[in-house]
This record gives C-alpha cells, structure tokens and sequence, in this order.
C-alpha cells in the first residue's frame, strides 16, 4: 500500500493531475495526457480519508476548470466590460465551484466505493461516468471537459456509435486505473491482467473502428456553402454597424446562390425576424430561384406574450423555424435576475433575455431533406443531438464563438460538434462567426474547415446518411443505467458477504 502523501505533494499533484486532461483535448490533442491523469487521480484517492479525499478533488477539479474553462474570463472582461480584478474573481470563482463536483467525488470514491469489491478497478470508471453525467443536467449543466472526447481519433473511437463520449470516458478512465493497479501491484500476473483489460477495450474498438453502421442515402451529395462573417464582437450588437453587417451579408451570399444550403451563423442578423424581413424576403425568394435552402440563425419574439427566442429559421427551397432549448446562463439568461440585473454590465449583456423553446419541435426543411438543427451550446449534450438525430439526413450547428476571443474554448466546441457526428453517424455543418466553421463527416472527420478570424465561404459537400448507429437509438442510458447497477452491485455484495461476517462464514 502507498504510504501517506505528503500534503505539499498533493497541493502540486491534484491541481496537476486536472490540468493534464485539459492537455488531452483540443487544441493540445496529448490524448495520454487524459488517461494519466486518471492514473494519478486513482493514486491520490487509494489510501485517503474521505474528508482527504473531498480535498483532493476539490483540488483536481480546480486544476481542470481552471485550465479548461477559463476562457469564460475573455467573455466577462472584454465583453461584459468588467475590470481585470472583477473579471479575474468571477473567473475564479465560477472554476471554484464546478471543482466542487469533484470534492464530492473525492468524497464518495473514498467513503463507499474503494472499499467495495472491484470498487478501485471498475467502481473508479464508473463513478467517474455518473459524475460526468450528473455535470450535464445540474444547475441546467455544464458537459464541458468529457475525457471521451480526447479520442475522436484514437482506436477507442470505434465504442462511439455504440456507447457515445460517456463511455469512452468510461474507458479512459478505466485504463487510467488498470495502470496505477498495475503499478502498485508490480506482480508479473497482476500487470498480464490489468493489461488485458486494457488491451480488451482498445483493441475491441480498433476491430469496430471500420464499422459502417450507416450508408449514404443519395447518390450524390449535397453542396454547402457556410459563410463565416467575422463581424468583430463589440460591433454586433450596435445599430451605427447593422447597415454594414447587411451589406456584408448581401455580398456574401451572390456567390452561393445555387449551393443546396446556404449556412449563415447564430444571430447573423442582429435583429427580429419580422423586422429584417425586408432585408431577408428578396434574399429568399432569390434562393428558391436558385434552389437554394438558406438556414441563419435569428432571433425571433412572440409579439403577444413578450417572449424572445435564439432561433434559426429556413428561407428559399426550405421551411421551419427552430427555438434554442438550452440556453447559456448570462449569455442568454440571467439567473437570480431580480437580484444581479444592474450589478454590473456582464449581467446586463445584449439578448441576454431568451426563453427557451420546447422539447418537441419539427426539424427544419432544406429542400427534400429533413435538418436537426441546434444552436451553440447545445451540440455539448448528447442526449439532446442523439434525439433529434435520429429522424434526421443531417446534423447542423450554428455558433457565435466570438465570445471567447483567440482562447481554446472556440476549439473544444468544434471538438464535440466532431464527436455528436461520429456518435450518431451523421453530417454535421457547422457555422460560426469567425470561426472555426466547419463539414464533419459522419465519422467525426472534419472535412473541410476555415481559419478563425477571417470572413470567408466555406464551399463543400455533405452527403446524407441513411441508417441508426447504436447510440442514436438508445443513447446514453445503457452506459449511465450500466454504471449505476455495476456500483449497486458492488454495494450489495460488500454488505452481504464484507460488512457480516457471520453471514460470511455460512
């Protein structure tokens, strides 16, 4: 058994530990980075208290938010015009918290399951998973850092189409404790074994890897062109700029006329539908001439009810208008309004008053094809894209990453755009402002992609796929469901056969 860790060492290991995931994911891409990490996680939690444990965690979590997610400091600085100290708090404090899901983990790893049967070798991956899970419907969720989505491209991608990013986490972090086990234990059986499991899991999703679990429904593709505008940030919102961001738009879109679909970014038209339909009646009208299908996003109201929504809406050869459900907390709502509306200007940002739209809403139309659309942030939840994938030719996202400026975060988004297309086997078209805007294939390869921070047409094909991977029909809730017995189990067993010993004996 390792011998007490000196608490200087777990003051610098813990937060480095949830830093190296952060270096397994775009843009760094080190995808043992991740599994490292996992290495070591089980290390500082196999002996602990669990009030050490809760400690641990909190600081492991530190080291990934604040590594990971940092970038929100760029959103709240330069756009929500808050001072470097303030902004530089909010940042911190906003890390602190989230980092307070993993003390919790700390916490219940040491308490309850270390001690179970098998609770270090399969009870570590899969309360690892349910945690992952629980982050992404609680306080409305935050599914951000998954350690799945580091291996878009390793051989475990081949488990995507069939258990989705929560379990490829589940295998990363599986790995990650076969490997400190394998360690501690330095017996030639002991790592023959440990290494099995890993070998079992990798080289099983290497044999699935050229799997086709769809095929293409059309014998040629369709042609796309996503224009990327690059409006600067601080100009979007101001009416001395709308005449200029018009006039960029009418430019832009001569040259795609004829594309089967024209992709135009989250808000690209910084105001209400009914009001710009000036602007956009004789743009449609010439894309159905040209047999065009333009998608943009826009925001829409409901003139009765006083209600705003983040939308997209179909003009020319398509149809439909589609409400954002899962809104970005202070991008477009503010919670505790009453109380934060005024403080300072970041609780104040533009269009920061949506509701959201309802779970039950048609794909949007382009032409003969049928699009499940979603806006920003909810490409991040698979549950979400796997349900509106399955009646779909093809997946579409639109973003506004202007937010957070040259930072990585506009790169982790592309990253599980990437994995939502692999896991449901579909195209997936992805526009954005100032990039990067983007056609992944429904392997998750990007296949044509524009830098950031310059306008530009994106002119490509995608072709729409005809079939359901596993994922897409059942989603999360085998592997969610399957962790949760396999802890349950464990439970049982330790109080039937280790917690009675008379019990035992008979």
């Amino acid at each position: 058994m390792p011998p007490a860790l000196n608490p200087l060492l777990v003051l610098i290991l813990a937060p480095l530990a949830g830093a190296l995931i952060t270096l397994s994911l775009a843009p760094f891409n080190y995808w043992p980075a991740g599994i490292i990490s996992c290495a070591l996680y089980a290390y500082l939690l196999c002996t602990c208290t669990p009030r050490q444990g809760a400690w641990r965690g909190w600081l492991f979590g530190l080291g990934l938010f604040g590594s990971g997610v940092s970038w929100v400091y760029v959103s709240i600085h330069e756009f929500g015009n808050a001072g470097i100290g303030l902004a530089g708090l909010l940042t911190a404090v906003f890390c602190a918290g989230l980092a307070v899901l993993h003390l919790l983990f700390g916490w219940c790893y040491a308490r309850w399951i270390r001690v179970l049967p098998g609770g270090m070798l399969m009870g570590f991956p899969a309360l690892w998973v349910l945690f992952e899970w629980l982050r992404s419907w609680l306080l409305t969720g935050f599914p951000w850092l998954y350690l799945g989505y580091a291996h878009i491209d390793t051989w475990i991608a081949g488990w995507a189409p069939i258990v989705g990013v929560y379990g490829l986490s589940f295998v990363c972090a599986l790995t990650g404790t076969c490997l400190f086990l394998a360690w501690r234990s330095r017996q030639a059986l002991a790592i023959v074994a440990y290494s099995g499991v890993i070998a079992l899991f990798w080289v099983g999703g290497g044999v699935l890897k050229p799997i086709q679990w769809v095929a293409s429904a059309t014998e040629e593709p369709l042609t796309v062109a996503l224009y990327q505008p690059n409006i600067p940030q601080e100009h979007k919102w101001s009416r001395a700029w709308y005449p200029r961001i018009l006039e960029r738009f009418e430019s832009s879109v001569s040259t795609a006329y004829g594309a089967d679909i024209i992709l135009w970014p989250e808000s690209a038209i910084p105001d209400f539908y009914e009001r710009a339909r000036d602007f956009l009646d004789p743009i449609a009208k010439q894309a159905a001439a040209s047999e065009s299908t333009l998608i943009t996003g826009i925001p829409m109201r409901d003139a009765g009810t006083r209600t705003y929504y983040n939308s997209i809406v179909a003009l020319g050869q398509g149809q439909g208008n589609y409400h954002k459900q899962r809104l970005v907390p202070f991008g477009e709502y503010v919670p505790l309004e009453s109380w934060l509306r005024g403080l300072i200007q970041f609780f104040d940002l533009p269009m920061s008053a949506f509701s959201s739209g309802g779970s039950e809403q048609p794909l949007l139309q382009a032409g003969a094809f049928k699009v499940a659309p979603f806006i920003c942030y909810e490409v991040v939840y698979p549950d979400l894209v796997a349900s509106n994938a399955n009646n779909s030719d093809l997946l579409l996202t639109i973003s506004n990453d202007s937010w957070f400026g040259a930072s990585i975060g506009p790169l982790q988004h592309l990253q599980m755009a990437q994995m939502r297309a692999l896991e449901n086997g579909r195209y997936m078209l992805r526009g954005t402002n100032n990039g990067v805007s983007a056609i992944i294939d429904h392997r998750g390869q990007i296949q044509a992609r524009t830098e950031q921070f310059v306008e530009t047409t994106l002119f490509g094909k995608a072709w729409v796929m005809l079939g359901r991977t596993p994922f897409g029909s059942f989603g999360s809730l085998p592997v969610i469901a399957g962790c949760a017995i396999a802890l349950l189990m464990m439970l049982a067993m330790y109080a039937a056969f280790w917690r009675v010993p008379d019990r035992k004996a008979t």
